[in-house]
């Protein structure tokens, strides 16, 4: 395994008191194995009063997570970490209302757990349907913010696994005390503590151990830089559930209505810059790039958007910037564009096919032959039609909260929520009947 996961750091083991970390993690894993085999049988009522407990100790220890939160900025701006690294660290009352918000949320959503759909009778006599069923151990591995520790473990709850959560260092003692509310509200609703573990050491080496717990850890969700993603995918033994780029489209085609086409393409770059569904690059048609790319470009200027185009783009926009190669497979998370002039939907398709991320891709198009080639033949988790890619979340989706969103093939795709964090297992209905 590569340093960067290996790495002990041996001022934080010393911290916590933890010194043998293969032992620690080990004690973990077999623990939250134990609560998931516990927490297959716990009822919908039982998980909701341990997200309202969680909420109601979380509230009444407001003082003591933001003085950890405190302890945890004051270190944080020591080190060096920048301000959007410590804006991302920061608590303060309205994000722990935001936070006691959340699990309330997650209480009210529909438990899928228990789930039976498509029984079917055979000829037999028998019946076969589908359960859906927790996955079991969810392993977390999350930066920065702390209100992921709430967010991760209300969902892993709410579908009834068990999780072992591993924060950045440089949120441990908000954690440590996120920790505890929730160690609290799972014990008030008679739920074993170990259903969800926050890993209390920063070393590294916990990382290592687990995602190469498969005994003990049943999926791994890493939710952080891309570095960060394509490390734990390289390295794990566990199964990952991951997105690495949010390379995301919109393709204008000739027919689409000139005002819709306006609206998605600039609400699609411009809403927020630093999501992964936010477009990146802008596919035009050829037959309308000239009367709405100057349009285009008023509105993107509105809001300091710098844009980098083709050759055709630029006979049309001169003073833009060329765009290079690197540009076309680029996720700029900031206020810059490419814009590609393109002939007609299979140079569109092909652009995308090449480029991609296969995380989102919008066309515009009044035409429903196009609009229907393109959600058949774009292989992306989400595909959306006059739609701007903002939209590809699963509070939009209609899925409640969600733990990140995936471009995995294969068993969740796109966003997911609680039925992600879920598969199923056939179930059998007999009257005694025996195969002849």
């Amino acid at each position: 395994m590569t340093a960067h996961v290996t790495h002990s750091d041996s001022n934080s083991t010393q911290a916590t008191g933890i010194r043998d970390v293969e032992a620690y993690m080990e004690r973990l894993g077999m623990a939250a194995r134990q609560a998931a085999t516990a927490m297959r049988r716990v009822e919908t009522a039982t998980k909701n009063a341990a997200l309202n407990a969680m909420a109601r100790h979380l509230d009444a220890a407001r003082s003591e997570v933001l003085a950890a939160n405190a302890r945890d900025l004051e270190d944080g701006r020591r080190h060096g970490l920048d301000a959007a690294l410590l804006d991302r660290l920061a608590l303060d009352e309205a994000r722990l209302d935001a936070m006691i918000e959340g699990l309330g949320q997650v209480a009210a959503l529909p438990d899928p757990v228990g789930e039976v759909d498509g029984l079917r009778s055979r000829p037999s006599g028998i019946q076969v349907g589908q359960m859906r069923v927790p996955l079991g151990v969810i392993g977390i591995i999350y930066e920065s913010r702390p209100n992921v520790t709430l967010e991760a473990a209300s969902l892993c709850l709410k579908s009834g696994n068990a999780c072992i959560l591993r924060g950045g260092s440089e949120a441990r003692a908000s954690n440590a005390a996120l920790a505890e509310c929730i160690g609290r509200g799972l014990e008030e609703a008679g739920l074993p503590r170990a259903a969800v573990q926050v890993v209390a050491t920063t070393d590294r080496e916990a990382v290592g151990h687990l995602i190469r717990m498969p005994e003990y850890v049943d999926v791994i969700i890493p939710r952080g830089g891309k570095s960060l993603i394509e490390l734990i995918a390289r390295e794990a033994s566990v199964p990952v559930i991951k997105h690495l780029d949010g390379v995301c489209h919109v393709y204008i085609d000739a027919t689409a209505d000139a005002e819709k086409a306006l609206a998605i393409a600039v609400n699609a770059k411009t809403q927020r810059y630093g999501t992964c569904n936010t477009m990146e690059t802008l596919l035009i048609d050829a037959p309308v790039a000239e009367s709405l790319l100057p349009r285009l470009a008023r509105a993107y200027a509105e809001h300091g958007v710098e844009l980098r185009g083709c050759a055709a783009t630029r006979e049309i926009l001169p003073d833009i910037l060329p765009a290079s190669e690197a540009d076309w497979s680029a996720e700029y998370l900031a206020p810059v564009l490419a814009v590609r002039v393109v002939e007609g939907i299979e140079a569109a398709m092909e652009h995308i096919e090449r480029y991609s991320s296969s995380h989102t891709d919008t066309i515009v198009t009044e035409h429903y032959g196009l609009a229907r080639r393109f959600m058949a033949e774009v292989d992306s988790s989400s595909v959306i039609v006059n739609a701007s890619t903002r939209f590809a979340d699963g509070f939009e989706y209609g899925l409640g909260a969600e733990i990140g969103i995936s471009t995995d093939r294969l068993h969740a795709r796109g966003p997911v929520g609680l039925e992600g964090l879920t598969t199923r297992k056939y179930v059998v209905f007999g009257d005694g009947q025996i195969r002849e």
